[in-house]
């Protein structure tokens, strides 16, 4: 009977101890521990009107940037993963923004790069993930600022 109550015992300590690291805040959004190439970040407009932005993501569960704002209209958006070992994803965090932006980068191995084109119309913060490390902090939003785009008259 001692050896079962002792038993019972030490597995409720472990268990306690194991618990206590566990919480439901939200994890900080870590730091970039790299430089990201020229040109990462900077939102261009080609001559069409198609805003361009690419972003970095590495070994270090950060998208670089993590934050950028763009107009209503066309966004062509490339996500290059110069991480060496890890594998990440793209997409708008769903249910989050003024519209839904299903477009999305399913899967970017170390080194590779993918493009995805959306429009948005409507201004406001659009959230964004890598699914894959989301508890991580990896997160970051896109804005539209500005009016709203209307839509095109045909006829």
């Amino acid at each position: 009977m001692t050896t079962n109550r002792a038993r019972v015992l030490v597995v409720a300590v472990l268990l306690a101890l194991g618990l206590v690291g566990c919480s439901n805040r939200t994890p900080a959004t870590p730091e970039a521990t790299r430089t990201p190439d020229a040109g990462v970040g900077e939102v261009t407009t080609d001559p069409e009107g198609v805003q361009e932005i690419t972003l970095e993501t590495g070994d270090d569960y950060v998208f670089t940037p993590s934050t950028f704002t763009v107009a209503p209209g066309t966004v062509r958006l490339t996500v290059t993963n110069v991480a060496t070992q890890l594998t990440h994803n793209f997409m708008f965090t769903a249910d989050t923004g003024p519209e839904a932006i299903t477009e999305e980068i399913p899967l970017l191995a170390p080194g590779q790069s993918q493009t995805i084109e959306f429009t948005v119309t409507q201004p406001g913060d659009y959230p964004f993930e890598c699914t894959f490390h989301v508890a991580l902090g990896q997160v970051g939003t896109m804005t539209v600022s500005g009016a709203a785009a209307s839509p095109t008259a045909s006829g």
